[in-house]
């Protein structure tokens, strides 16, 4: 896969209640991405797409067989401004 465009590997950010206490407890979004995306893309793209120190990713296929990112944020760049900016808050 082509990394060019950020917005090919990430479809939409979460915005369910437990996505919004990630953000608020651990300083992390959450992300679904493109089921054949890896952790190195997913990082590529948030810190391409949003101008973030991304320190940690974790992945899972969730029940509905969407690919989820679990996306932390270095302590400098708090995620509630990127959930701001993205309209989850």
């Amino acid at each position: 896969m082509k990394m060019k465009n950020p917005y090919d590997i990430l479809d939409y950010p979460l915005r369910t209640e437990k996505a919004v206490r990630e953000v608020e407890a651990n300083n992390c979004i959450i992300f679904i991405v493109k089921k054949n995306t890896t952790k190195k893309q997913i990082k590529w793209a948030v810190e391409k797409a949003f101008d973030v120190k991304v320190v940690g990713i974790r992945t899972m296929i969730d029940s509905k067989g969407r690919k989820r990112a679990y996306v932390k944020l270095s302590l400098d760049t708090p995620a509630i401004d990127i959930s701001t900016e993205l309209g989850m808050v």
